[in-house]
């Protein structure tokens, strides 16, 4: 809230513009661990209107509605994808047709104060490539033709079951019609690089603002040293991996012969 607070006072101080919308998050920097199991992030931040917007607000609180409304997108590194489309055949299921796509987000959440399609117009979610079926670029599907975008349909679906993909409505929450704050869970699966957040000030279906920064996701300890020693020394890495599997091996044996013994 501190936090909430300082934003405000901040942009209260500067000299009067067009509105515009900052945040910030709690935390950065993610780190993957052995035991990673998601991380939670709280995002937040402030709206600055002018005066002639505050007037105009203080009108429309007197009649009961808000102006103004607020999207959070966060976008994981992006990545080439293959997805495979499965057929019963001689009764097995089998993949028997593919479409490639070359840059697809590998995490995408979308947080907003009401349902999308209420507050955001299709040519502003076209132009600002906000909802994940336009993150998801149409062109990259084959030729583009009805049947290669089922391909791009079932990636949404599958994501969407597997918590990479999140459509949270009514997530961000709107304080004094000036600070606002979502939280987002990252699952524990996440790719490895920096996650784009970028924060949208909407009014009448149209973005007015904008706002970005970003979260860095690495991995941590021990994950960190064997990342890098088998990309870096794949050699001494496979030797590692050899003694280990030796080791493991001698000692399973060596635990059965005492078993057996008693």
């Amino acid at each position: 809230m501190r936090g909430l607070l300082l934003i405000a006072l901040i942009l209260l101080s500067l000299p009067a513009r067009a509105s515009e919308i900052v945040g910030a998050l709690s935390q950065n920097r993610v780190s993957l661990t052995a035991n990673f199991s998601g991380s939670e992030i709280l995002i937040f931040g402030a709206i600055r209107r002018t005066a002639d917007e505050v007037t105009i607000q203080e009108a429309d609180e007197a009649a009961g509605s808000e102006d103004f409304d607020v999207i959070v997108v966060i976008e994981g590194p992006r990545q080439a994808v293959e997805v495979w489309r499965k057929e019963r055949r001689a009764g097995i299921w089998m993949n028997v047709d593919s479409v490639g796509m070359a840059s697809v987000p590998s995490f995408y959440a979308v947080a907003s104060t009401q349902p999308l399609n209420q507050i955001l117009s299709p040519e502003a979610d076209e132009a600002f490539r906000i909802s994940a079926r336009q993150a998801i670029r149409a062109e990259q599907v084959g030729d583009g033709s009805p049947e290669t975008l089922l391909f791009a349909e079932a990636l949404m679906r599958i994501r969407e079951r597997s918590a990479q993909y999140l459509s949270l409505e009514r997530f961000v929450h709107i304080d004094r019609d000036i600070l606002f704050r979502t939280n987002v869970r990252l699952p524990s699966n996440l790719t490895e690089g920096a996650y784009t957040t970028r924060m949208y000030l909407v009014q009448d279906g149209q973005v007015v603002s904008q706002f970005r920064t970003a979260i860095f996701v690495r991995k941590d300890g021990i994950e960190r040293w064997l990342h890098e020693l088998a990309y870096d020394q794949p050699f001494v890495y496979g030797l590692l991996a050899l003694v280990i599997a030796l080791i493991a091996g001698w000692g399973a044996s060596a635990l059965f012969r005492i078993i057996r013994q008693q």
